[in-house]
């Protein structure tokens, strides 16, 4: 039993069904175990709330938590019960009705975030898709790992996989076509889109697929999990020796308790603290090989995809969430090398460090266009390069691939960010979900743009090619390596990244032999 909402200024209606679950609560025994069937029910079960989020911590900048608690006046409970989802679909439909599916997957680092956050009302209505927003657990709850066959992780990806699943056998009851489905997130939602192409446990869930800035092979950007192991047990108070004895000690813990844990466990790995507990583990299972093997053995699910990057990813709210010191407007050399040292993700040797920040920022002699080189760097460090990287190795199976750039600053940032800062991280979603449609606050150009991303992202869920009428021809991803900048005025360019795809890989070429081979996977 869902609820009617209805968008005025269109004058269409969406039915919207709200907290159903997908899998039993992963409480007490179920707590580091793959997500269980739910037993059905034969009720009629209330979907008019927002489900609780999976259990986090409040995500780091004051600034940022006030801005997004401002866009969205709904607080949510956090519970561990929180494998829920949301379904969003145009009210007019009839019992023939087959519309293609699309499932939204948040970001947050894998340690936040929620279904409820982006309402997927206009998108559904106004392009005539399916929308289905899914929650995952998340943080150690998500990804915890002992390595062994007591407790493999990736628990928050199979959790994905079993909503995937709920989506083939139920979606059909919401007027949904099963085998047309795309899978689409951003951020951690981009990675885990990623991560779900190079799993072979989703063969024919998902039929397409969309990385909004973050890829599968950023992975390597975390730290390696299984260090923070005996951490994690022994912050939360199980000094135990074995597997299975670590993890008994653990699900007896509160939630509270190892939300704590996790806490702590952020302050003792200074440096940035985002993905910290993730880390895709080859558990055998979700994935038989590391990412970097998969792609490029060809060996993972050959959908149409399209992956895309924003213009400036580390331009203010990742320093900002990660209280990386930028304060002023200037930047010397020897501080930025420090800070790509100490950026604790990307893991690069440290004889590397200073070739790194020379290239980027040795061209020039001005402290202010030095600290913008290194904003540069970070983005392509984190985001650019492997977004390429994973769009070339997908292109090479043969698979249709397409490529963005998102360059625009939404007007709702108001002056909260330097007017140098295009498209920031996270920046594109308020226009592929029709966000600034229907309120006054943003301008026309901005509610054009966000039509037309739209329409380009539902063509491409319909039929696996984003073009369509009225639209600037958005070419495909091939050798001549063609992509769209996406903006107010759309324009194609080619070769996006050129430069810095071939930097990184002559930098990894010439490692020097007494660097361990792992130590950045890209």
């Amino acid at each position: 039993q869902g609820k009617q909402v209805i968008l005025q200024e269109f004058e269409k209606s969406a039915n919207v069904f709200l907290g159903i679950p997908f899998a039993k609560a992963p409480l007490g025994s179920l707590r580091f175990t793959p997500p269980q069937p739910l037993e059905p029910w034969d009720y009629v079960k209330s979907t008019t709330t927002n489900p609780p989020r999976c259990a986090q911590n409040p995500l780091g900048g004051e600034l940022v938590a006030k801005f997004f608690e401002k866009m969205n006046d709904m607080p949510l409970k956090n519970s561990e019960d929180c494998l829920y989802l949301n379904i969003y679909t145009p009210a007019d439909l009839t019992s023939k009705t087959k519309l293609p599916v699309m499932v939204w997957i948040h970001g947050g680092a894998f340690l936040g975030g929620d279904a409820s956050t982006l309402d997927g009302t206009n998108l559904s209505v106004l392009e005539n898709v399916v929308v289905v927003a899914i929650q995952y657990r998340l943080g150690i709850f998500g990804f915890y790992s002992t390595g062994d066959e007591h407790a493999r992780g990736n628990w928050g990806y199979l959790d994905q996989v079993a909503a995937l699943q709920w989506v083939q056998r139920n979606i059909v009851n919401f007027g949904g076509d099963p085998n047309s489905v795309t899978i689409f997130g951003a951020s951690a939602g981009g990675i885990s889109v990623s991560a779900l192409v190079l799993s072979p446990l989703t063969k024919n869930l998902f039929h397409r697929a969309i990385s909004q800035s973050g890829v599968a092979l950023m992975e390597s950007l975390n730290i390696k999990f299984l260090i923070l192991l005996q951490k994690i047990a022994a912050l939360a108070g199980c000094k135990t020796s074995t597997s299975a004895s670590m993890v008994h000690c653990l699900r007896q813990k509160t939630e509270e308790e190892i939300l704590n844990t996790a806490q702590k466990l952020v302050e003792v790995l200074v440096g940035g603290s985002i993905g910290k507990r993730k880390k895709s583990f080859v558990d055998g299972i979700f994935f038989p090989k590391s990412p970097k093997e998969l792609l490029a053995e060809k060996q993972f699910n050959h959908v149409p995809y399209i992956v895309g990057v924003n213009s400036d990813e580390f331009g203010w709210i990742l320093p900002t969430l990660l209280e990386y010191p930028l304060s002023g407007d200037t930047l010397d050399q020897e501080t930025a090398t420090t800070l790509l040292w100490n950026s604790y993700p990307l893991k690069i040797p440290r004889d590397l460090t200073p070739v790194i920040t020379e290239k980027y920022l040795g061209e020039t002699e001005d402290p202010v266009k030095k600290k913008g080189r290194f904003l540069d760097m970070m983005g392509d460090l984190m985001f650019g390069i492997p977004s390429i990287l994973v769009a070339q190795l997908h292109r090479a199976s043969g698979a249709p691939t397409y490529v963005y750039q998102f360059q625009h600053q939404p007007s709702v940032w108001g002056n909260l960010k330097p007017a140098t800062i295009k498209a920031d991280h996270g920046d594109e979603f308020f226009f592929v979900f029709g966000i600034p449609l229907g309120k006054e606050s943003f301008p026309e150009e901005e509610k054009q743009l966000s039509r037309k991303m739209m329409k380009y992202w539902s063509n491409f869920a319909r039929n696996g090619n984003p073009n369509g009428e009225g639209l600037v021809n958005w070419p495909v991803y091939d050798q001549n390596e063609e992509y769209l900048q996406i903006d107010i005025t759309m324009k194609t360019d080619k070769k996006l990244k050129e430069k810095e795809v071939a930097l990184w890989t002559e930098f990894l070429s010439e490692k020097p032999v007494g660097v361990k081979r792992d130590i950045t996977e890209l």
